[in-house]
């Protein structure tokens, strides 16, 4: 089968490895379509474990079932995800499954979503891989994961109606907390990029404002949110310039959520006492559990989040370094699809 081997943002070249065999506990995947994630263009934290095919977003149809499996069968619409909790220990229980060191370091895909068939095993066979509802497409299936991120992160935040919320970078993420925000009840909501196209997009998702980073946030918040900072401040862009932004530009009371962070290595000072005096809280959040994939799922099957409006690009397995090439680039760009067959 074919594949895209990942090198380098520069270099995914189009291989051919076997088709993997499957188990008595596995399901073997079609693959119809796999969104590239920004995590997937992220190239100092890919690189290091280059050659690899990457893809983690991604739906398919069921071509081959392990004899143990009674959940799926042939010719099943379905998405499935890599990291899942293992559900029993500590941090698991205490609602905390993306800090589970099973979530972190076990993955149950071979090779990977960016491949012809993609071997599914172990507990994302339980609790990973979901059936598609008729009416949502591959397509929009493989926004699953990335809203149930975002999911994860408003709910960690505990976002109310009437919130004032200010979403520090305009790429995917960005745009699916707008489109939840906005769902949700949100009020005011001021939205930050470096790119002109990106700014545009988010006005169009439901953003009030939109402005350069290079500018006064604070002042843009106060602007359209009656002379006040914002509820609650979410960073999606990983620089410490939106690292610091944040920092200055939440109300008392409030709440930022560092859904994106800086590089490794890369530190912000903080004077903890306007923190402390404000009753400000810091957040972070990391994936999405099954619950939070559950309820994403229902969000875009209801119709309460529209994702079909991100795509920009889409590309077939050949073409997959142009895909790699727009999305890493980042120009006129948002969520890239690469489809492996066509439906």
């Amino acid at each position: 089968m074919r594949v895209g081997m990942y090198y380098s943002n520069s270099r995914v070249d189009v291989e051919e490895l076997p088709v993997p065999k499957v188990g008595k506990r596995d399901i073997l995947v079609k693959v119809m379509a796999s969104g590239i994630c920004g995590s997937d263009v992220l190239e100092w934290y890919r690189i290091k474990k280059a050659p690899l095919v990457l893809g983690h977003e991604l739906t398919g149809e069921v071509v081959e079932v392990g004899e143990e499996i009674t959940k799926f069968k042939k010719r099943d619409r379905v998405f499935t995800t890599h990291h899942v909790p293992c559900d029993q220990c500590h941090w698991c229980l205490g609602g905390h499954q993306t800090a589970c060191t099973v979530f972190q370091t076990e993955t149950n895909f071979a090779p990977g979503g960016f491949s012809e068939y993609l071997r599914v095993s172990g507990k994302s066979i339980d609790t990973g891989t979901f059936l598609l509802p008729d009416e949502m497409s591959y397509e929009q299936g493989s926004f699953i994961e990335p809203l149930g991120t975002v999911v994860r992160g408003l709910r960690a935040v505990a976002l109310k109606p009437g919130d004032s919320l200010l979403v520090l970078g305009c790429g995917v993420a960005g745009m699916l907390m707008i489109k939840l925000a906005r769902a949700l009840g949100a009020g005011r909501i001021l939205a930050t990029d470096i790119d002109d196209y990106r700014l545009e997009a988010a006005r169009r998702f439901g953003a009030e404002k939109a402005v350069r980073a290079d500018g006064d946030i604070p002042s843009s918040i106060k602007e359209i949110n009656n002379g006040r900072l914002a509820d609650k401040v979410i960073v999606c862009a990983g620089v410490l310039s939106a690292a610091r932004q944040a920092l200055e530009s939440v109300d008392r009371g409030g709440t930022i959520l560092f859904f994106a962070v800086p590089n490794p290595g890369e530190t912000v000072n903080i004077d903890f006492n306007p923190f402390w005096r404000n009753d400000i809280s810091l957040k972070t959040c990391y994936g999405a559990a099954p619950l939070d994939n559950r309820q994403a799922m229902e969000l875009i099957r209801a119709g309460n989040v529209d994702v079909r409006d991100l795509i920009t690009h889409r590309y077939s397995l050949e073409e997959i370094s142009k895909g790699f090439k727009a999305a890493s680039e980042g120009k006129d760009c948002l969520k890239v699809i690469i489809k492996p067959h066509k439906e």
